[in-house]
């Protein structure tokens, strides 16, 4: 007989290799019976890895860049991807703090004589009450000590103002260092030193290679090939065995391809993790017929046909394509899935 056709193609990301090795549904003989079953057909649906994440750093600060730390390819540690010049800020924070030591100074200074004027303002209100000092040098007395307290609490309201724009200069001083996750992997850089960067201003791309992920798009007969497989299925990486696992489904559908978008991620892969790596997991789907044994076919004078175990009806049938043991023939009313048929 002629060798079967090629199924039809599907298209994924990456596209679809179709193998028309068809097999037979579990349990398609029961006794060394001829059965009919659904034809299945073996997909290998493939695809390349990339990062599950990747993110864009970019400059908070302007300035002029002083050091790159990393070089494309290399995993992030605790180091920032790059330095922009601080010189500026660390002046003002040099400038804040010794403002904030003459100001504690001023404090110290006000509280001391704040609690002779308290001492003062007491010794002369007893005097005043025996009759011995004036009302006037009483008054005199308590509205120095009254002055003294509340110069006191206004450099203490100057201090926590100075402290919040110190604190304010040391995160904008921290963000001269630009940093990333660690473990992520730069993958472009946008800067060299000596370069000046302006604030928002892209200056590196990471990506998350740890967990690889590969992309598809399936129709919805795969979906639910990859569905029936269990949590973690074995599918292959460059040619290695990996586990995989089905990360997120797209529920949106794409008119144009008539594909769902999924997602598979891999942990388990032993080799570099990077992308462009060729992934390859096995479906098995229904496919168009119906499949019959070998032997049940008739086939005399290119007229073939099969004849059922009840009641002997010939039935002919259009053969789509065989195997060394089964034939594919088109759908038939007249036999149905679990149809016993007569074999020579």
């Amino acid at each position: 007989m002629p060798s079967p056709p090629p199924s039809r193609p599907c298209r994924s990301v990456a596209w679809l290799a179709t193998a028309l090795a068809l097999i037979c549904l579990p349990g398609e003989a029961r006794g060394g019976e001829a059965l009919v079953t659904r034809a299945l057909q073996h997909l290998a649906l493939t695809g390349y890895t990339r990062s599950s994440t990747t993110i864009d750093l970019v400059a908070e600060v302007s300035g002029k860049v002083l050091k790159v730390n990393y070089e494309v390819g290399d995993p992030l540690g605790p180091q920032p991807v790059c330095e922009i010049d601080p010189t500026f800020v660390d002046f003002e924070i040099a400038r804040l703090q010794r403002t904030l030591q003459q100001l504690d100074i001023a404090l110290e200074r006000t509280r001391s004589r704040s609690a002779y004027l308290e001492k003062e303002y007491r010794r002369v209100e007893n005097l005043f009450r025996r009759d011995s000092a004036a009302e006037s040098r009483r008054d005199e007395a308590q509205e120095a000590f009254r002055q003294a307290a509340l110069e006191a609490r206004s450099i203490t309201a100057d201090m926590a103002i100075q402290r919040t724009w110190l604190d304010e200069l040391r995160e904008r001083r921290r963000r001269h260092g630009i940093t990333g996750p660690e473990g992520y992997v730069l993958v472009a850089k946008h800067v060299e030193p000596g370069a000046w960067v302006a604030a928002g201003a892209p200056v590196a791309r990471l990506g998350d290679f740890r967990t690889l992920v590969i992309p598809l798009a399936v129709s919805a007969a795969e979906l639910d090939a990859l569905r029936r497989k269990p949590a973690g299925f074995d599918a292959r990486l460059e040619g290695s065995p990996v586990t995989a696992r089905l990360r997120w489904v797209n529920p949106e559908f794409d008119e144009t391809t008539r594909k769902l978008a999924v997602e598979v991620g891999i942990q388990d892969y032993p080799g570099e993790h990077r992308g462009g790596l060729a992934f390859e997991v096995l479906l098995e789907i229904h496919g168009q017929g119906l499949q019959v044994p070998r032997e049940a076919v008739e086939d005399r004078y290119a007229n073939p046909k099969v004849r059922l175990k009840a009641g002997g009806e010939v039935v002919p049938v259009l053969v789509l394509g065989e195997s060394a043991d089964r034939v594919t023939i088109a759908d038939d009313p007249r036999l149905p899935p679990g149809t016993v048929l007569t074999t020579p």
